[in-house]
């Protein structure tokens, strides 16, 4: 099967990618968002190739997976078929609603053409999807391997762009916790924070950096899911997270501690940094724990079946 897509989200891709179909990125001179081509910083496969986007209409696609509201549209320019209806297509919606999140309706709320997945059952819940067929695919990770060591007493956090974000990161909070306990910012735009900083490292590198630290924090108020959360869990870190979104789905009692409370997550954060031994068994449950509900091969099969439901239906 040939999919189009965009490389918007670097980590979801990854995982979607390694699978057995033939993938197509745009691409654009300026390599801009709408033409990222292939990634620079994660392990893409062969099977994943980049198409300048004026040569698009060359390439007889049998799908397109959909991320952001504009691309049906550019589909249409680039591809020359529209979404949904000369060819077929699914929209991927990463994200949790804004504004008034209660009455937030999804913008294919009105459409029954192009099924609608939410990558966690929250955003299911939260978005009003009205007439779109809706599905949710959890999230998949490649496994990176136990790579935890905890051999330094600090913290990591895996968050891009914190100083605009914000409170929705939970950028705010991160002093309260860097009081107790020394704090590592990985991601982009995190240079020049008062943290140790890492700026945009290579996904294999992060984790090796990230896997040295005690313990991974999570402090996001407002996510569908982080994938660093699971990526963190996989390489075997014990995890203090927000008890918001999905966080309350995916980190079991013994993987670590997950609270609304703030006193009871920096009480948490410094105990784990205290306590090698209890950081590695918690950490040992966490990697269990994510292995068996975000795996990948129970990804690719899930949107494998989807993926040939909708080219049949198309």
């Amino acid at each position: 099967m040939k999919i189009l897509l965009w490389h918007v989200h670097g980590s979801w891709t990854t995982a979607f990618v390694q699978g057995r179909h033939d993938c197509l990125v745009p691409l654009t001179p300026d390599r801009g968002p709408d033409g990222l081509g292939r990634a620079r910083t994660y392990p893409w496969p062969d099977s994943v190739r980049e198409v300048p986007f004026d040569r698009l209409r060359e390439e007889d696609v049998d799908v397109v997976v959909l991320q952001r509201p504009h691309e049906p549209e550019l589909a249409e320019a680039w591809l020359g078929r529209r979404p949904g209806r000369d060819v077929p297509a699914v929209y991927v919606e990463h994200n949790t609603p804004a504004g008034d999140v209660p009455r937030t309706r999804h913008h294919l709320a009105g459409r029954d053409d192009i099924p609608l997945v939410h990558v966690t059952h929250f955003n299911e819940l939260i978005w009003d999807s009205g007439h779109a067929p809706t599905r949710v695919i959890e999230h998949g990770v490649v496994d990176p391997g136990h790579l935890y060591t905890g051999e330094l007493p600090r913290a990591g956090v895996v968050v891009n762009e914190p100083a605009r974000r914000g409170r929705v990161a939970g950028t705010d909070l991160l002093p309260a916790f860097a009081a107790v306990t020394p704090l590592d910012l990985f991601g982009m735009k995190v240079t020049g924070l008062p943290y140790g900083t890492f700026e945009n490292l290579p996904q294999a590198r992060m984790h090796a950096e990230l896997a040295r630290r005690r313990v991974y924090l999570h402090p996001y108020r407002w996510t569908s899911l982080g994938l660093s959360l699971i990526e963190a869990m996989t390489l075997g870190m014990p995890v203090v997270a927000l008890a918001t979104t999905e966080a309350v789905e995916a980190v079991p009692p013994d993987a670590g501690v997950v609270s609304t409370r703030v006193a009871t997550l920096v009480s948490a954060l410094a105990a784990f940094a205290a306590d090698p031994a209890r950081a590695a068994q918690a950490g040992k449950a966490a990697r269990a724990a994510a292995l068996s509900r975000y795996g990948l091969p129970r990804f690719l099969a899930d949107w494998d079946a989807l993926l040939r439901e909708i080219v049949h239906l198309g």
